[in-house]
């Protein structure tokens, strides 16, 4: 099953020190780790991350498949609490309609993640991230080292 929960909001950003200065000017706490290749910033259940664009359309249109729109560089997740649950949701997201962009694999930062498109194009990264931690409802809690 594809669970029912909202756990990262990733902006494509063609200047991630900016875009990470301007939320660290807003007073929002910046998850450790960040810096001007990728950062993330816990909002009230669900994680904001900010990742170059060009590093997250390589990940989220690998071959722009037809059919489901020019992409707006912005990605949605969903993550599982299992590495193996990616591989099964990703395959119910696709059995509900989704259409396949880039197949489960494992990642460089140490996850596992596939995309696929909603009917409209918006793309939903189907992930599992090792450090992510949820309450009964599926609300993010942490998201490695950093807890609300």
């Amino acid at each position: 099953m594809v669970p029912a929960r909202l756990s990262v909001v990733t902006l494509g950003a063609r200047e991630v020190g900016t875009l990470r200065s301007f939320y660290r000017a807003l007073g929002w706490p910046e998850l450790p780790g960040g810096s001007d290749e990728w950062a993330g910033f816990l909002l009230g259940g669900v994680l904001l991350a900010i990742f170059p664009l060009t590093d997250l359309r390589a990940e989220a249109v690998p071959s722009g498949p037809a059919g489901v729109g020019d992409w707006s560089g912005m990605t949605l997740a969903c993550n599982v609490d299992r590495r193996d649950e990616v591989d099964t949701a990703f395959r119910e997201a696709v059995a509900a309609g989704a259409v396949p962009v880039a197949a489960p694999v494992d990642r460089p930062w140490g996850g596992r993640s596939g995309y696929i498109a909603d009917p409209e194009g918006n793309r939903w990264e189907i992930a599992w991230a090792g450090g992510a931690v949820f309450d009964e409802r599926g609300s993010l809690l942490s998201f490695g080292d950093a807890a609300t």
